[in-house]
Formats: structure tokens, C-alpha cells, sequence
């Protein structure tokens, strides 16, 4: 089958997950600016959430405008994709409530650790279904060494929450700010063809 309903999707679930994202936020409670102050660490876990979950938005829109196909595996691997990324709002929810404690913010960095196998997953399955191991896809992608550190960026993290917490997050931005650099692999195998 084709990849459009997917996209559509998949794009529709984005949008929701970034609208309850939003919508979790708490209004300060007063006008002085110390009331906002006090708002800057959740505001801050929500602008890495929306960076976060922007960038596999764009890595997903670029990974199927370079495939043209899609079966039953595919699906069920962006399923499992969606399904760690619709969990973000909670998970940042957990940490404003429970004050950036070890356990939220691990479980932060487990969630974001999941969706990143996730869109691996997904990645191997479009390969699978679009011409395998020699397709223009798989040339694209190449070794996609920055999925494979991003796993193994979460999986340093993650008990590194229980250290300080705040190491932890820092490692967490690392890997946002790794993906913020454009990655064009796929846009310039496409253009070459």
C-alpha cells in the first residue's frame, strides 16, 4: 500500500500530542516576574518536547517522502513510534509535578530512548519494503550513526537520572541539539536521482 495514509496519520497524531503538550502548561499565577521564573524549568522541558518531537516529525516526513510503499510491519512500527511519542505530555507533566525528581526524569529520557528505537525500527521496516539493503533509501540512510548514538545517549541517561538528574537532562538536550543540525541525507539522495 502506499505511504499517504500514514503520513496523514501520523501527522494528525503529532499535532495532537504537541496540542496537549501545550495544554499542560501552567499560567503563572501571578504577574511578577519571579512567578514565571518559577515556570522556566517546565517551560524549558516543553520547548526540548516540542524540539523533540518536531524533529521526528521531520525525519519521518523526509524517511517517507523516499519511500513509496508500506505494509503491516511498517504500520505496526509507527504505531509503536506514535505510541512512545504520545506519551512525551505525561512524562513532562510527571517532572514539573514531582519537581525534576531522578524517577520523572529518567522515565523522560526512557520514553524519548524508546521512540528513538522506535523510528529505528520504522527506518529498518521502510527499507524492508522499499527495495532492502540496495534501495536509494537504505544509500540514504547509510550507518545512521546519530540514531545509533541517540540510543546510546538515552541509555546513558537514564541511570544517570538517579545520579543528578540534571546531567541527565543536559545529556537529553545534547542529543536534541546533535538532530537541530540538518540532516539532509535523504533530501540529497533524492535530488541526485
Amino acid at each position: 500500500m502506499k505511504t499517504e495514509r500514514m503520513t496523514a496519520f501520523t501527522d494528525g497524531v503529532v499535532a495532537i500530542i504537541i496540542t496537549i503538550m501545550v495544554l499542560e502548561l501552567k499560567v503563572p499565577e501571578s504577574t511578577e516576574p519571579r512567578a514565571l521564573l518559577a515556570a522556566a524549568p517546565i517551560l524549558g522541558a516543553y520547548i526540548l518536547s516540542y524540539i523533540n518531537v518536531g524533529l521526528y516529525w521531520n525525519n519521518h516526513h523526509h524517511l517517507l517522502q523516499a519511500a513509496s510503499r508500506v505494509d503491516g510491519r511498517g504500520l505496526w512500527a509507527n504505531l509503536f513510534l506514535l505510541f512512545w511519542l504520545s506519551l512525551v505530555p505525561f512524562v513532562i507533566r510527571w517532572m514539573d509535578e514531582a519537581g525534576f525528581g531522578s524517577m520523572p526524569v529518567a522515565a523522560y529520557g526512557f520514553v524519548l530512548g524508546m521512540a528513538a528505537i522506535g523510528y529505528r525500527w520504522l527506518q529498518h521496516e521502510m527499507i524492508r519494503i522499499n527495495g532492502g539493503r540496495t534501495s536509494r533509501l537504505a544509500d540514504a540512510l547509510g550507518q545512521d550513526w546519530k540514531g545509533k548514538m541517540s540510543v546510546l545517549g538515552y541509555l546513558i541517561a537514564i541511570p544517570l537520572a538517579f545520579v543528578t538528574p540534571w546531567i541527565a537532562v543536559a545529556l537529553y538536550v545534547i542529543i536534541s541539539g546533535v538532530w537541530l543540525v540538518p540532516d539532509q541525507r535523504i533530501e540529497k539522495r533524492l535530488m541526485a536521482d
